[in-house]
């Protein structure tokens, strides 16, 4: 199933096994699409999908508020590589980006929810990160994957695009709707299959 245009941008994804708990949804693949580039692990049984059905929740209820200081800043690989280094590069303690202490700009990252993936699931480790800004009536969306050794971005991985605000959130919400509904009926068949081998009387034999 994929929500929006592949070219441009794109929510790909795919149930495996439905549960009835939300707590693990689905088992399946959520991949994103950016400018013809996808991010995330595209196979039969990549991940739980919980987390990644969440974080669109969340997007969509949030809208608007995924700002920051630095979210125009035209040098899109110094803010992938700044991502990187200011979580996970060690001895960044005293050091800044964009003019901000790297503890503010950590907790600007979370407190603002500009990291979308990964998302808490395995649905992304394939190495990549998606980020996301709010901009008056636009979305900025930044992906890459990273680097196989250090902590700077792969530069053949980096995507950028700038899209209308009513065009992101309406693929969020169009495959947040799109994936319930083949939620929903996946767990209806197996129940029905459920009820119908229970009907069944033993010792007899379906037929084919």
């Amino acid at each position: 199933m994929i929500e929006g245009n592949p070219k441009v941008f794109a929510i790909e994804s795919a149930i495996a096994k439905a549960y009835e708990s939300k707590s693990n949804y689905a088992l399946g693949y959520f991949v994103v699409h950016i400018d013809g580039k996808a991010y995330g692990v595209r196979s039969p049984e990549a991940s739980l999908l919980a987390c990644s059905v969440c974080e669109v929740r969340e997007r969509c209820t949030r809208r608007g508020k995924h700002i920051a200081s630095f979210s125009e800043e035209s040098n899109v690989g110094l803010v992938a590589n700044s991502f990187r280094h200011a979580i996970y590069a060690p001895n960044q303690e005293k050091n800044y980006f964009f003019g901000i202490p790297q503890r503010q700009f950590i907790e600007t990252i979370y407190s603002h929810n500009l990291l979308w993936a990964p998302d808490g699931d395995e649905a992304f480790y394939d190495g990549s990160f998606v980020l996301h800004f709010d901009i008056k009536d636009k979305v900025r969306l930044i992906a890459f994957k990273c680097n196989a050794t250090g902590y700077d971005h792969d530069p053949e991985s980096l995507a950028e695009i700038w899209i209308s605000a009513d065009y992101f959130y309406n693929i969020l919400n169009k495959w947040q709707h799109a994936f319930e509904m083949e939620w929903s009926k996946l767990l209806q068949a197996r129940q029905r299959s459920k009820l119908k081998k229970k009907e069944q009387p033993k010792g007899s034999i379906e037929s084919c």
